[in-house]
């Protein structure tokens, strides 16, 4: 799905989001805060993604020994 640097910066995206429309007041908007819950939401999918694949490859390799 998305590779650690990826990931990183969507991170840093969506702290920089908050931080930057917490400043300016407008974090209560709809439009915004449904962006940075899409971007909250895509990195937590993705760690879960990355760790359930790395589970299975692990496992695959311990069946195949």
């Amino acid at each position: 799905m998305l590779n650690d640097k990826q990931s990183l910066i969507l991170t840093g995206l969506m702290v920089a989001g908050i931080f930057i429309f917490g400043v300016l007041d407008i974090l209560e908007n709809f439009v915004v805060l449904t962006i940075l819950t899409i971007v909250f939401f895509t990195v937590v999918i993705n760690i879960f993604y990355s760790k359930l694949k790395l589970e299975d490859t692990t496992q695959k390799q311990d069946n195949s020994k």
